[in-house]
Order: C-alpha cells, then structure tokens, then sequence
C-alpha cells in the first residue's frame, strides 16, 4: 500500500528495468552467474556492494547477495555514500519504506529510532534520500533474495573520521541480541584508465582481505575530502564504518568476493569505476 511516508523509486527504469518481469530476469542471471563460484560459509555480518547501474554493478553485486542468501537476516542496515545532498551526519529515512518493482521494502522503524538514541550525529532526513541512488541499487538484490527483510537506510554526509567512527560505534552497540545484516553500498576509483584503477583498487581489495578498516581510513585520508571518491571509494567512509561495526558485533574475517572495473562490460578502459563485493563475518570455510 503507497503511504505518504513511502519513497518512490527515484531510478527504476533507467539504473535497472521499471518492471517486475524484466529486473527479475536480470537479477537471477547475475546471481546464476555468481553461484558458480562457491561462497562463503559461517556467519555473515557484513558486506560491500557496489552502486552503479544495473548492468555494470550486478555481476560483482550479486556476489555479495549470494553470499547474503543463507544469512536470513531480520533487518539489513544500508549505508551509503549521499551523492546529490551534502549534510553533516548521517540522514536516515526513518518510516515507511522504499518502494521498488518487486515490491516494497519496509523500514525497520524501532531500529532506526534506537540507532538515532544511539549517536546524535544520526538524524531523520528524508529529503537526502530523494534523489539518491546509493541504496537504492541494493534493493533489486534485497528485495529477490531476502524478501522478508526490513530495512534501515542511512546515508552519510561529510565522510569525516568523526562521523564514520560515530557510526560505527552506533551500528556495533544497537541490538544486540539480534541478527543484523549490514551493507555499505560503495564503488572504487572513478574515471581512471583500467592499469591505474587496478592498481589504486588493489589497496582496497587488501584492507578487505586483511580486515583492517584502520588502514583503509588511513588511505581514505591521504586524500582532500573531495578526492577521496575519486582516488579510493566513494562510499569509502561507509565502507569503514561498516567494517569497524561488523567487528564490533563478532565478525573476525574479511572476503574479497568479485572485483571488476566497467571496462570489462563496456570494452572501454580508457576512463573505468570500480566494482567490489566483500563480505565480512565468522567463516567456517577454508580460504
């Protein structure tokens, strides 16, 4: 039912197909493609997924829902990068839910109000999520392969070292007798050629493998605040706040699970972005 509070779909029909049937077909091919590839076993706490279009972001995002398939999480924490709005804090979308082609995405509001009681620096905002595309590129994947699962969106502002480390405080502390799955939604570098790109991205792909979200804030600050999108990740503060959450709440590994850069879907690799999945948890796998 279209409530008030619910927010439409900002790029349904341009990032990815406006209709049922087609993003379906789309989705599940991605997600057959990476069910190939084994993923991994144990507890999942947390991942990494990128946000671009649809057919360039879903062949390394579905790596990170197939691995989220058997998490049967409750709720799944969305963090992004706010791309068109800039704030101070981190704005969440506090009721309602996000409407999407396969149908709405409900908001986990008492969890939401319990993370705004847990920092300050989390706020009600909904007019950063209008326009935004950060999480709402998760939702094709949330909504095929963890259907029941409510949401809490959440997007940062300045990605400052006090803002990550203030979300990351909160996303460890809430609910913790409950199985929360957390997502940040962030591509790599921006627009370089494919060697150079490889090259900056492989530092990423390192503090995931290594799990050391200290590093990667150190790497994310080598750079001014308006470079560090470009040179690193955008979504890199979430990233970090993710990470040092995840280990806050048990998680002990970290997974590079797909990496690929637009340059191997388009055949240009002249000016590529990014694409990684990483997962972060307690895996009984070996690796």
């Amino acid at each position: 039912m279209r409530t008030d509070s619910n927010r439409p779909a900002a790029v349904a029909g341009s990032w990815y197909p406006g209709t049922r049937g087609a993003l379906e077909r789309d989705v599940d091919r991605y997600l057959q493609a990476a069910a190939r590839e084994p993923a991994p076993r144990g507890r999942l706490d947390a991942l990494i997924a990128p946000h671009a279009g649809l057919m360039f972001s879903g062949p390394v995002g579905a790596f990170a829902y197939q691995a989220a398939a058997a998490a049967m999480p409750d709720t799944i924490v969305l963090v992004g990068p706010s791309h068109f709005v800039a704030f101070e804090g981190v704005a969440l979308y506090p009721a309602g839910g996000f409407e999407t082609p396969l149908g709405l995405a409900p908001i986990d509001e008492a969890l939401g109000a319990e993370l705004q009681a847990a920092s300050a620096l989390i706020q009600p905002m909904p007019a950063a999520h209008r326009r935004e595309h950060s999480l709402e590129m998760q939702l094709p994947f949330i909504r095929r392969v963890l259907p029941g699962a409510a949401i809490v969106p959440l997007l940062m502002g300045d990605q400052t070292r006090e803002t990550i480390e203030a979300l990351a405080d909160a996303l460890g502390r809430v609910a913790p007798g409950r199985r929360l799955l957390l997502v940040a939604s962030s591509d790599l570098s921006h627009y370089f050629d494919a060697a150079t790109a490889e090259q900056l991205d492989a530092r990423v792909q390192d503090c995931v493998a290594a799990f050391d979200p200290a590093r990667l804030l150190e790497i994310f600050e080598q750079y001014p605040e308006g470079e560090r999108g470009r040179y690193v990740a955008c979504g890199g503060g979430p990233a970090i706040a993710v990470m040092l959450a995840a280990r806050a709440r048990g998680a002990a590994a970290g997974r590079v699970l797909k990496y690929m850069h637009s340059g191997q879907i388009s055949g240009d690799n002249s000016q590529v972005v990014g694409y990684l999945a990483g997962a972060f948890g307690r895996f009984t796998d070996v690796h």
